[in-house]
């Protein structure tokens, strides 16, 4: 791929937003709600940057996983070791990839060991829509959410009476991939059921030798299956209490070439459940709890390695106390414990956290004010306080101005602190600074929104070769872009955004000016999409600029381009016929050093949904 065609990119942006003011459109469609201040609200009330996908933009989509999904939303990069199933990781805002909080239905997830969440094994079937708050969490979540949080809801039923649904595919590197479920809804219950799987026998992932990558040659297939299964359901009393639970289990096994280790056995498993009951008119109480759970075996062949078991016990309180007639104020309480079950010998198998917080929402005039503020009682580092602030201005109806500021922090790992010959346990938690500016607007066209921000990050964890272990040495500033469009042009939806990233190395010593590794300092996505009659056809452009591998900067991956197009053909009003090319030009192209990304490819799938 060559630099030369990154310019490009504004270029087409530009044009494209000159062709959207002469468009002649109908409106958008109506605000999603979103939770970025853990109480619902709509995007376009939302103080924070947010991004929130559907289960219609997933099946639009035709996404085969979490992957497909995130690839160049605003502020994300995706580093994947080599297709389907393996190891990916998300970098929100150009933070590291375990400053993110991720969430299945309100109950934290992630491991507390490695501190990032198996994207790679989460289920696309059972998911019913993605919400991403880019931007420091803290102040309400606790540790982790200095980059943003991505919060993953499961399929629910709507509706009146049964609903079954039924899917099955395949397509390229012997992929097979199937979902069946049941749902019904109610003016007072409802629940759903999904089940999936998949397998695929991949194929050459890791192009390394004996000294570089997975410092093996293996060129071999890599395969992967997944078998993963959902249950959720509600129920409404007379008196107005409210009770939701949720289960998930997804379980597979991944192949990778290694010297080491070869092969991993993965479990994930998510249980929760939340009540919602108004006391008075003015004060309502929310309670959730749940536990979260990601089991990982580690074989080189059939030889067991390793084995690391962590589980997350979290337990919150909120109470939204509806202050004057545009006032919200939410005072809540969290608890989280976190246990490693290991073959290694940690010194440390558990910690717990607490943590308090308040939150205050008002609307004066044509102002929006949010304000927040967080105690964190961390069993291992103390106390921790972090805090927030956002600002919204509308000049019309239809145009806003927003600013926000926040603070957050990320608690060092359990692999961080404690693993064998490893571990450093005089680390101290990494803390940052983050503010805001951006403007957002609707028309008659569409709706767009532009942000600039600006991430400012203390004591950054990294290794430190004099030490041979993870040391505080460094401080990063990260600056970025971000722009989104979305209108309608002759029929065709479009949906397209920009980001440009400046993620900085602070540190004293040689590195200091480079780039943090693994984040694309220019992105730029548009997907199209149009129906004709009972065809409909879509396409995905991503262009991705270059990055590097290593915190020294002398390892560079090149930048991509990728074209993706899809069709859709209706049989009646239940059945579906779906295919997609992945990858159109064959881009040979790599988000980690040594591991290649699937090339050209194809997949088709019926669905039935009523």
């Amino acid at each position: 791929m060559q630099k030369s065609r990154l310019p490009a990119v504004a270029v087409l942006w530009l044009g494209t937003t000159a062709i959207v003011f002469a468009a002649n459109t109908d409106r958008p469609e109506k605000p999603i709600i979103v939770t970025a201040t853990r109480t619902a609200q709509t995007a376009d009330a939302s103080l924070a940057s947010v991004t929130v996908i559907t289960r219609k933009d997933i099946e639009r989509q035709q996404a085969r996983s979490i992957q497909d999904l995130l690839r160049g939303v605003p502020g994300i990069s995706i580093s994947n070791n080599g297709g389907a199933g393996k190891t990916t990781s998300v970098f929100m805002r150009g933070t590291e990839s375990d400053h993110v909080l991720v969430m299945i239905d309100n109950i934290k997830v992630g491991s507390a060991t490695s501190g990032t969440t198996a994207f790679e094994n989460i289920p696309i079937e059972q998911i019913d829509r993605i919400e991403i708050v880019r931007g420091p969490r803290s102040s309400l979540y606790g540790s982790e959410a200095i980059g943003g949080v991505i919060h993953i809801f499961t399929r629910k039923g709507d509706g009146a009476g049964f609903k079954p649904v039924f899917s099955f595919g395949g397509g390229s590197y012997g992929t097979l991939d199937g979902s069946v479920g049941l749902s019904r809804g109610g003016t007072q219950g409802w629940f759903n059921m999904t089940a999936s799987g998949i397998g695929t026998k991949g194929f050459n992932a890791c192009t390394g030798s004996d000294s570089a990558g997975c410092f093996t040659y293996e060129p071999d297939r890599d395969g992967y299956r997944n078998v993963a299964g959902s249950m959720r359901a509600g129920y409404r009393f007379q008196n107005g209490l409210e009770i939701d639970g949720n289960f998930i289990q997804s379980a597979g096994k991944t192949q990778f070439d290694g010297s080491f280790v070869n092969k991993a056995i993965l479990m994930q498993q998510v249980l929760g459940g939340t009540a919602r009951y108004s006391v008075t008119d003015f004060w309502r109480v929310n309670l959730i709890a749940g536990r979260s759970r990601e089991d990982a075996d580690n074989l080189l062949g059939t030889a067991f390695q390793s084995r690391f078991n962590t589980i997350r016990d979290t337990v919150s309180v909120l109470n939204d106390l509806t202050v004057g007639k545009d006032q919200l104020l939410t005072i809540g309480m969290d608890y989280q414990k976190d246990h490693v079950k290991s073959t290694e010998a940690f010194t440390v198998h558990s910690r717990t956290n607490w943590g308090v917080f308040a939150q205050h929402q008002a609307t004066l005039a044509a102002h929006n004010l949010l304000f927040s503020l967080r105690h964190d009682d961390n069993q291992q580092f103390g106390s921790r306080v972090t805090g927030g602030a956002g600002w919204g201005y509308a000049i019309s109806e239809k145009f806003r101005l927003v600013a926000n500021f926040g603070s957050a922090f990320k608690a060092p790992t359990f692999n961080e602190l404690y693993y064998p010959n490893f571990g450093n346990a005089s680390l101290r938690p990494e803390d940052s600074r983050s503010f805001e500016f951006g403007t957002r607007g609707q028309a008659d066209w569409g709706n767009w929104s532009l942000n600039a921000y600006e991430t400012r990050i203390d004591h950054l964890i990294a290794f430190d070769a004099s030490i041979f272990a993870p040391a505080n040495i460094d401080q990063a500033r990260i600056r970025g872009l971000e722009g989104v469009l979305s209108t309608q042009i002759k029929g065709w939806l479009l949906n397209g955004n920009l980001t440009f990233l400046n993620p900085e190395n602070h540190s004293s010593g040689l590195n200091r000016g480079n780039i943090l590794p693994r984040r694309a300092e220019q992105s730029f996505r548009v997907d199209l999409d149009r129906q004709f009659g009972k065809y409909m056809l879509g396409a995905m452009f991503l262009a991705e600029g270059e990055r590097y591998d290593d915190l020294a900067n002398t390892r560079k991956l090149d930048s991509y381009v990728k074209f993706d197009l899809r069709a859709e053909y209706i049989l009646n009003k239940n059945w579906r016929l779906q295919g997609r090319i992945e990858n159109l030009f064959n881009e040979r192209y790599e988000t980690a050093a040594f591991y290649n990304q699937p090339g050209r490819n194809f997949f088709a799938m019926v669905r039935y949904q009523p």
